[in-house]
C-alpha cells in the first residue's frame, strides 16, 4: 500500500497554500445542527490565459498612422486659417496655410496608403459610401479636401505668373472658392480620425469617445496655428497665434479631463513610452503657447513657438496611439470594466430598476 504523498513532492498546481486559506464562520448548519466553520479559498486574482491579450491589438503601422493623424489635423486647421487670412488680407498667412493644407493632405494620403499596403485598397474604399463606417466616411472627407486644397495651392502658386494678364481674375476667384471648400471640409478632416479610433474595441480609445474629438480638434488648432507662426510674417501672424494658443489650452484641459474620467484605463498614460510622449507634449504645448503670447512680434520667437506647438501636437497623436496599443495588450482593461458593468447591472436588477445599459426607448407613435 502506498503511503501519503509528501507535499514537497506534489506538483506545483496541486499544492495548497494553507496560510492563504482563511476560516470563515458561516451561518449554515452542520450535519449535527451546530454552527460550523468552513474554509474559504481566497478570491482569485484576475489572470488571462497564459497572460495573453484578450483582444487583438490594431495592426496599424507606427509611425504611419500617428503621422496620418497629425498631418490630417495640421492640414484641416491650416485650411481654415488660410480662408480667414484671405478674408482679412494677410497674404503670407494665406499662402502658408494653403501650401501646408495641400502638403498635409498629400502626405497623409501617402502614409494611409502605405499602411494599407496596396493603393487599390484606398480606391476600393471610394467605391461605396457607408455612413456607419468612420473609415468610409473619412475616405470621402479626405478625397474632396485634397482636391480643394490642391486647387487652392495651385492657384496660389500660379498667381504671380499671371499677374496683370488675362485669366488672373478667374484664377483668383477659383483659388478663393477652392480655399473656402477646403475650409468647410477641414474641421471634419481634423477630427474624424478621433471617431475612427474610438469606434474600435480598444478600451482606452473607446471609453474616451467623448473626449478624443475635442482633444484632436485642439491638437489640430495648435498645429495649424503653430505652422502659421513659423511661415507667416510678423505682420500677418496674429490669427495664427490666437488659434495656436486656444488650441493648446483646449488640448491641455481635455487631456487632463480625459485621463481623470478614464479611471483605471488611464494607467497606460502613466507608464512606458506613452507617458514620455504625453509629458513631452504638455511641455511643448505650454512653452509654445507662452512664446506665442509673449514673442509673437519677434520673428525668431514666433518661429520657435510655432515649432514647439507643432511638436506638442504631433507628440499627442503618437502618445494616444501608443496608449491604445498598450491598452489592447492589457487583459485587465477588458475584464475589469466588464465585471464592473455586470456588478452595476445586478445591483440595478436587485433594486428593481432598469440597468443603465438596458434602457428601453419606445418607437415613434407608441
Amino acid at each position: 500500500m502506498t503511503g501519503d504523498l509528501n507535499p514537497t513532492d506534489m506538483p506545483e498546481r496541486l499544492r495548497i497554500d494553507h496560510d492563504a486559506v482563511k476560516p470563515r464562520r458561516d451561518g449554515s448548519r452542520g450535519r449535527r445542527g451546530g454552527r460550523g466553520e468552513q474554509l474559504q479559498v481566497p478570491e482569485a486574482e484576475f489572470r488571462s490565459y497564459y497572460g495573453r491579450p484578450i483582444i487583438k491589438a490594431p495592426v496599424w503601422k507606427n509611425p504611419d498612422v500617428p503621422l496620418y493623424l497629425f498631418l490630417g489635423g495640421l492640414a484641416g486647421s491650416s485650411s481654415v486659417l488660410a480662408a480667414m487670412a484671405n478674408g482679412t488680407d494677410r497674404p503670407t498667412l494665406r499662402r502658408a496655410g494653403r501650401y501646408v493644407a495641400m502638403g498635409g493632405a498629400m502626405g497623409g494620403t501617402v502614409f494611409l496608403i502605405h499602411d494599407l499596403h496596396r493603393p487599390t485598397r484606398f480606391l476600393h474604399m471610394l467605391r461605396v459610401f457607408k455612413p456607419t463606417s468612420p473609415l468610409s466616411v473619412g475616405s470621402w472627407i479626405l478625397s474632396p479636401f485634397a482636391a480643394f486644397a490642391t486647387a487652392a495651392a495651385g492657384a496660389e502658386f500660379l498667381a504671380p505668373y499671371l499677374r496683370g494678364k488675362r485669366g488672373a481674375t478667374a484664377l483668383k476667384v477659383a483659388g478663393d472658392a477652392a480655399g473656402v471648400g477646403a475650409a468647410v471640409v477641414g474641421p471634419a478632416l481634423a477630427t474624424y480620425t478621433a471617431v475612427l479610433i474610438s469606434n474600435t474595441a480598444v478600451p482606452t480609445w473607446h471609453e474616451a469617445h467623448r473626449h478624443l474629438p475635442v482633444l484632436f480638434a485642439g491638437s489640430a488648432a495648435a498645429a495649424g496655428g503653430g505652422f502659421g507662426l513659423v511661415a507667416a510674417s510678423v505682420r500677418d501672424n496674429e490669427p495664427a497665434a490666437r488659434l495656436a494658443v486656444a488650441g493648446a489650452v483646449v488640448e491641455l484641459i481635455i487631456e487632463e479631463k480625459m485621463t481623470r474620467d478614464l479611471g483605471m484605463l488611464a494607467d497606460v498614460y502613466d507608464k512606458g513610452r506613452a507617458k514620455t510622449l504625453m509629458t513631452a507634449s504638455k511641455a511643448c504645448l505650454a512653452v509654445g503657447a507662452v512664446g506665442a503670447v509673449v514673442g509673437r512680434r519677434k520673428r525668431w520667437a514666433a518661429a520657435l513657438s510655432g515649432l514647439a506647438l507643432m511638436a506638442g501636437s504631433a507628440l499627442t497623436r503618437f502618445g494616444v496611439f501608443d496608449a491604445g496599443i498598450a491598452s489592447a495588450n492589457d487583459p485587465a482593461h477588458i475584464v475589469v470594466p466588464q465585471r464592473e458593468r455586470i456588478r452595476r447591472r445586478e445591483e440595478a436588477v436587485q433594486a428593481g430598476t432598469t440597468p443603465p445599459d438596458r434602457h428601453y426607448v419606445p418607437a415613434a407613435g407608441n
